[in-house]
């Protein structure tokens, strides 16, 4: 089979069969790098000797083809994870990759580890990975995951593997958790945004000195914390990139953490509010069966959870419980996780609902036995700065706001003014899984509308596009066709200077395709023509909502 990625009306066609090849996410790369930089200005260990202010150069070698091995130590590590529970998404992520080696097929390259002191006290750790041939003229810098912590090399290997010049940061601390920020303000703005600057700005300095010659282009790549990061690179600096690619974006930062708590608290208000995990099947059959078939096939995905009407009261019991009813308290237990959730000391929306229709599956992350871990974390170590904090004591009607107040728009930045980005020429490529059980969908689908809004819908394909994954979890995963080549369709972008009119995306089991579908920009779904398999995305078209 051969996956297509269809840009104002051209087919682009690249190899599905490496979609399942050794090296993580190498299927994520254009298929030819354009512009090739044959030579190097200055040897790889030369830049060791590199004078930049307010950075140390602490290693610079040459890693042969195929010879990386990932650091096991903090802060050098490999992708991060979620904190206590589900996994977040960090950089990088297109979907479910090869468990084998993701460094086994790498080019040679030249590792350069370094360090950023942009304050007192900072300690930003870096890596800037540079083909040492075949050098396509570009940079790309990936992101994080949760409370970041760690350095992404399967994300930094996709960006060598397809010829950029990559980079990536731990955002200046160690260990994917949030204890760094007791008594450590300047590490917080580190967090924020600081670390993702600075990496660039000195990262591109790096590059200059290695090729002698700056990037052409430049590229953020990131997904859930990484898209936050890309998000708020666009609003903060908008020199920084010429594109992004913003999965999941985990924005509304603290909003989502405290919107989290309040959520997972709510769940267990009575003995028998709770909703066991045992019956998220029965819940999710019966959402499926009121909403699956509205793309015209039954295929256990749901392609618009917008138009979903879907009430839970239709499984509550007759009398008493059982597997296959819910509760009246597990009911309104449902319908909450369904509906926006609000600040009960004065009805303000605290963030639109987490969950959409087709999440069920999920919905341990958000409503099981605890809090999701990285929520938790934020109000430990950044609102109550108290270790020993216990989310049992957590108080929707006064610790929102008190999170908020705290907070005061640093992590919680959200900024639709984009037109320093745009004027620039910047393109901002949002995408979000509607099945995503941890980051809500509608962060992404709001922001969209909010730049929108802020800036006229002339900016819509032109500087910004949201394409929504129907079935996809959290940057990847579930039944959702949830594996595309995200840099290819920025590249294509950039390029023609329109938005994909639709990207062929690919469901993989063990490893084999067996499902494409288009994924449409957002107002618009993929539905069946009526002929022809409803595996093959060449049988659907996007209509308007």
């Amino acid at each position: 089979m051969k996956q297509r990625l269809m840009v104002s009306g051209r087919t682009v066609r690249g190899g599905v069969a490496a979609l399942a090849g050794a090296l993580v996410m190498a299927a994520f790369i254009p298929a030819a790098p354009m512009g090739t930089v044959a030579a190097a200005a200055s040897s790889c260990e030369g830049l060791s000797s590199l004078s930049i202010p307010t950075v140390t150069i602490d290693t610079a070698q040459t890693v042969a083809a195929g010879a990386f091995v990932a650091p096991t130590a903090p802060g050098r590590g490999g992708a991060g994870r979620g904190g206590r529970g589900a996994p977040e998404g960090g950089g990088g992520q297109a979907g479910r990759a090869s468990p084998a080696s993701p460094y086994a097929s790498l080019p040679s390259f030249c590792r350069v580890a370094a360090t950023l002191k942009p304050s007192s006290d900072s300690d930003i750790k870096i890596e800037v990975w540079l083909p040492s041939s075949g050098w396509n003229g570009k940079f790309q810098a990936v992101g994080n995951g949760g409370w970041a912590g760690t350095i992404g090399y399967p994300a930094l290997a996709a960006a060598v593997a397809g010829g950029y010049a990559g980079a990536s940061t731990d955002t200046g601390h160690q260990g994917n958790t949030a204890a760094f920020a007791i008594g450590h303000p300047e590490k917080v703005v580190d967090m924020a945004h600081r670390a993702v600057h600075e990496m660039t700005a000195h990262s591109k300095k790096i590059v200059d000195a290695f090729y002698g010659a700056a990037p052409k282009l430049s590229f953020w790549n990131g997904c859930s914390t990484g898209g936050r990061q890309g998000v708020t690179a666009a609003a903060k600096y908008p020199g920084d990139f010429d594109a992004i690619v913003s999965g999941a974006s985990a924005i509304n930062w603290m909003r989502l953490h405290a919107a989290r708590v309040a959520l997972n608290v709510f769940t267990r208000r009575s003995p028998d509010s709770s909703i066991p995990a045992e019956k998220y099947s029965m819940v999710h059959d019966a959402v499926l069966a009121a909403c699956d078939a509205g793309d015209g096939v039954t295929d256990g995905v749901i392609e618009n959870p917008e138009r979903c009407k879907f009430d839970p009261k239709v499984l509550e019991c007759k009398s008493g419980d059982g597997p296959g009813c819910l509760t009246p308290a597990q009911v309104e237990t449902a319908r909450a996780l369904y509906a926006p959730v609000k600040n009960p000391a004065n009805g303000s929306t605290v963030l639109p609902a987490l969950l959409q229709p087709g999440s069920e599956l999920g919905w341990a992350t958000l409503a099981g036995p605890e809090p999701q871990g990285n929520a938790v974390e934020a109000f430990k170590f950044v609102v109550f700065k108290d270790p020993n904090w216990d989310w049992h004591a957590f108080n929707a009607a006064k610790d929102i706001d008190q999170a908020l107040e705290i907070d005061n728009g640093l992590l919680d930045y959200t900024e639709p003014n984009l037109k320093p980005f745009f004027d620039r020429g910047g393109k901002l490529m949002l995408y979000h899984g509607w099945s995503d059980p941890q980051v809500t969908a509608l962060n992404s689908v709001t922001y969209f509308k909010d730049v929108s809004k802020k800036l006229g819908a002339g900016v819509v394909g032109k500087n910004i596009q949201l394409y929504m994954v129907p079935g996809m979890n959290h940057c990847q995963g579930g039944p959702g066709t949830d594996t595309f080549d995200k840099m290819a369709a920025l590249e294509q972008w950039v390029a023609s200077g329109t938005a994909p009119a639709q990207i062929v995306a690919s469901h993989l089991t063990n490893g084999r395709v067996d499902r494409t579908r288009p994924l449409c920009p957002y107002g618009s779904s993929a539905k069946w023509k009526g002929s022809g398999s409803t595996d093959d995305a060449a049988n659907f078209s996007c209509v308007a909502n």
